[in-house]
Parts: C-alpha cells; sequence; structure tokens
C-alpha cells in the first residue's frame, strides 16, 4: 500500500460523510480516492489527511488558523494555492469540518473549469 492509499475503514467513514453532500460523488483518479461535483473534484484522501479546494484567500486564512493543515502535496509535488490538507488522527473528527467540505464543494461547482 502506497502513502497515499487510505486505510479502508478510514475512507468508508470519509466516504459516508462528504456522499451526503449533495452533488457529491466519488472516483478513483491517479492513485487517489477523491470527490466530485459537476464532475470536478472539490476533495480527495491524501496520506494521513484529506485535501480540499478553497478560494486561495480561504486556504491562507486556515494556514495561519489551523495548526492541523499542511500543503497539499500529492505524490510530493506541490498543488495550487486554491489547495489544503487537513490532517486528523480519526477519521471521524473530519465531521467537525464538515462546512468546510461544504464551501469547497459549492466553490467548485461554481468555479470556471481550468
Amino acid at each position: 500500500m502506497n502513502s497515499d492509499s487510505p486505510k479502508p475503514d478510514r475512507k468508508a467513514q470519509i466516504d459516508t460523510l462528504l456522499l451526503k453532500l449533495p452533488g457529491a460523488s466519488a472516483r478513483k483518479i491517479n492513485g487517489l480516492d477523491a470527490y466530485f461535483v459537476s464532475d470536478k473534484m472539490f476533495a480527495c484522501i491524501s496520506g494521513e489527511g484529506v485535501a480540499l479546494r478553497l478560494p486561495a484567500a480561504t486556504v491562507t486564512e486556515l494556514r495561519f488558523s489551523k495548526d492541523n493543515t499542511v500543503a497539499f502535496q500529492p505524490g510530493g509535488m506541490t498543488s495550487s494555492r486554491e489547495w489544503i490538507q487537513i490532517n486528523r488522527a480519526e477519521a471521524a473528527e473530519y465531521a467537525k469540518d464538515l462546512e468546510l467540505f461544504q464551501a469547497s464543494l459549492d466553490f467548485v461547482r461554481t468555479s470556471r473549469s481550468r
């Protein structure tokens, strides 16, 4: 199992949370378990965390205000300024971030494709 592969029970818990969001779907992309809205990725499981796409200003604010966030670097590669990763020891704790996941889904749904 590579470092980007989540534990099966962890993925199931995250699926339960994120797939409740209106319009969310899941599939694998480039080895990552990813979550989509309108065929655009808004979140994915990476290593010990979940990455999500938000406006760059929000990402910057979160990096300074939450100690459990890191830059999203899938496979060691730096991603865009619109991505951040939230690390939580227990998958059930991501329920605390539901508002951020909803904001990510809304942001991606209304953003223009690149």
